[in-house]
């Protein structure tokens, strides 16, 4: 994609943290966004904010659970814009808890927004591209989903890494027809995912991925976001130190899963 003017780009968990940078930066450089997200409130403020700076923007409100929601989300892109030619895949959810502690019924919410919302979006989506023969998705996972450090939101990481094999299988297929596949893995951010979470059998706690990763504000994720999509770029890390990361564990996976163990007390 040449650029990103006059395309119409949704982007889901828009109201605050990466998607709404990612929606700040794609409005930056000419797109129209239309902001998806269940907090209504959120979305009328980035709206408005966008609206300011001279961009089109439509807000609406929807839960990527709902089964039918991406359906509505195509149908209101459509109505409002004529076409859709970027989909940006951001919502995530986390939990808490021992693996022992988590039940099913939490396993299943959590997937049931982090990964069936991807289904369910390339499921609304992934026509309307092919006959287009343009397009970009970007999907947004975690470095949890790419190393193992994180036992103790271990439903978040497994869904994560599913959408790094969504999007590694899709970027494959994809790519020859025209489209684009991006995915951004994020590391630590400053954002408000941890502002809710539940916690089961009282909790766990939380392990980062490495003290050499710094808290980053989102607004520069966005700008990575912009990036690769002009570019046609498939890894979009936060940090690019995570690459030396995955060749540690790649060399000697044992040798890093006693790395992990040692890293705190138990």
């Amino acid at each position: 994609m040449d650029t990103l003017r006059d395309k119409v780009c949704v982007i889901t968990g828009a109201a605050s943290g990466i998607g709404r940078s990612i929606a700040h930066a794609l409005a930056g450089r000419g797109a129209r966004v239309v902001a998806v997200d269940r907090d209504a409130d959120g979305i009328d403020v980035l709206a408005r904010e966008l609206a300011d700076r001279g961009a089109a923007v439509l807000a609406h409100r929807a839960d990527v659970a709902d089964p039918e929601a991406f359906q509505g989300v195509r149908g209101a892109a459509l109505h409002e814009f004529g076409r859709v030619d970027v989909v940006v895949n951001n919502v995530g959810v986390l939990t808490n808890g021992l693996p022992q502690d988590i039940p099913v019924t939490e396993w299943q919410r959590i997937l049931d927004i982090n990964l069936m919302s991807v289904v369910r979006s390339n499921d609304a989506f992934l026509t309307l591209l092919l006959e287009q023969g343009s397009g970009h998705l970007v999907n947004t996972a975690s470095f949890a989903g790419l190393f193992t450090y994180s036992y103790d939101r271990m439903p978040y990481a497994a869904t994560k890494a599913a959408i790094v094999q969504i999007s590694e299988g899709l970027a494959i297929y994809l790519r020859p027809k025209g489209i684009g596949v991006s995915l951004l893995c994020p590391g630590p951010v400053l954002t408000n995912i941890a502002a809710a979470v539940p916690t089961f059998g009282g909790g766990a706690p939380l392990r980062i991925p490495g003290e050499q990763f710094e808290l980053l504000d989102p607004a520069p994720v966005g700008e990575l976001v912009a990036d690769a999509i002009l570019a046609n770029r498939f890894f979009v890390p936060t940090h690019p130190q995570v690459v030396d990361e995955l060749r540690r564990r790649l060399d000697d996976w044992d040798a890093y899963i006693d790395y992990q163990i040692s890293r705190e007390p138990r």
